[in-house]
């Protein structure tokens, strides 16, 4: 009889145990896609004869969609539930892939490139509340370290994998600028079924509150949310950098034209980020911070000597260094808030900390691709690795205030 009346709260729980890892997969290749079209701007770019500048602004039509997806609607899954936000992101990933492949000129990438833009917006926040709950009534007695290291891992993991798909698909395989998106629209398809077949974790009420803007510090974290959101808006920093300009500089100024090279550079900026977070499970948020900074920092300056060496392999030890504190400071961003955040308003306060981690990818990217129009790319690289070292001295401050 015991058995008999256990059997359908086994049941949900090993539903919500499915669903973790369907959403954790539709996280990932959402994630991935976002990053998809890394290593092909410089086919884009040779074919339509496109200036570093131009590159820039496609890349940062997608960090303002973005922006303003998080600002608009990251938020608004603590009200109409996880599964709707998640399945309607994924959707509008899938109509960026079919302008990618009908509309390949640059009023379509820079479409293309929003539509995605604003899908990542609605996924990166909801995915990590819905991973976070359904790890909650999967194993309720389990610390919530695992949906930490699984939300990450598919965020960043994914942010990597996407260039090292695209760059291998585009070195390799005919219509570099068709198989990736055809690859990514089947992936995608896939994941909006799995999603579909997930738990609910939030409980959709009849009256929702009053529509607001998402506010980066909405959820009342006070302090400790802002010392999270400069960590966040460092790591991103690093992150855009290598997923818009860097591939160009590989193969102009380091004379390395293969797309896999890089794609695989992008990919081991993410991987190291990746790696770093794991490995940091047991450590407090004050180590975490001190170990990203200075890993940030060491990295940046690595990153200025190899592009005046014109060392492949120092701005690959650099770009790891870099990820690596760049990961280190988003895995204590990401904590700080999911402890300190009441479930309520877990969602909200998720999108409030993206939005200013978009931030990071979208004003220090756009610098440096102005920057590069007056100056060479080695100049441009150390005025903004001097200015992300000064923020990273300011925060390892304020941390040690707090």
């Amino acid at each position: 009889m015991k058995a008999t009346m256990s059997s359908p709260a086994t049941s949900v729980s090993r539903r919500h145990g499915r669903g973790f890892w369907f959403v954790a997969f539709a996280f990932l290749v959402g994630m991935a896609y976002s990053t998809l079209p890394t290593p092909l701007y410089a086919i884009y770019a040779e074919r339509d004869s496109f200036s570093t500048f131009v590159i820039t602004i496609v890349f940062a039509m997608y960090a303002v969609g973005v922006a303003v997806s998080l600002l608009l609607a990251g938020h608004v899954s603590d009200w109409v539930g996880r599964k709707r936000i998640i399945i309607a992101a994924l959707g509008l990933e899938i109509a960026s892939a079919l302008i990618f492949l009908l509309w390949p000129d640059l009023p379509g990438l820079l479409a293309a490139r929003f539509i995605s833009g604003f899908g990542i917006g609605m996924l990166t926040a909801t995915a990590t509340a819905h991973l976070h709950e359904l790890h909650g009534r999967h194993r309720p007695e389990a610390s919530s370290a695992r949906s930490e290291t699984v939300s990450i891992a598919a965020n960043i993991g994914g942010l990597g994998l996407g260039p090292l798909i695209g760059g291998f698909l585009a070195q390799y395989v005919a219509g570099p600028l068709v198989v990736p998106y055809l690859v990514f629209l089947v992936l995608l398809v896939l994941a909006v079924v799995g999603v579909a077949a997930t738990p609910e974790t939030v409980e959709v009420l009849p009256s929702r509150p009053r529509y607001r803007p998402q506010r980066p510090g909405g959820a009342g974290s006070g302090r400790g949310f802002w010392l999270a959101g400069m960590a966040a808006f460092t790591a991103f920093s690093v992150f855009g950098v290598f997923t818009s300009v860097a591939p160009g500089f590989v193969a102009g100024a380091l004379h390395q034209p293969n797309r896999l090279a890089a794609g695989a550079i992008t990919f081991v900026v993410f991987a190291a980020a990746a790696l770093a977070q794991t490995a940091t499970r047991n450590l407090g948020a004050q180590v975490r911070l001190s170990l990203g900074s200075l890993a940030e920092a060491v990295g940046l300056l690595v990153l200025v000597w190899a592009m005046l060496a014109n060392s492949a392999p120092l701005f690959l030890l650099g770009g790891a260094l870099a990820g690596a504190g760049a990961g280190f400071l988003f895995k204590g961003a990401i904590g700080t808030v999911l402890a300190s955040t009441p479930a309520r308003s877990r969602g909200t306060a998720l999108a409030g900390l993206f939005l200013v981690a978009y931030i990071g990818l979208i004003v220090p990217v756009l610098g440096l691709g102005l920057a590069v129009t007056v100056v060479s790319s080695t100049a441009a690289m150390i005025g903004l690795s001097i200015i992300l070292i000064v923020i990273l001295a300011a925060l390892q401050v304020s941390a040690r205030r707090k």
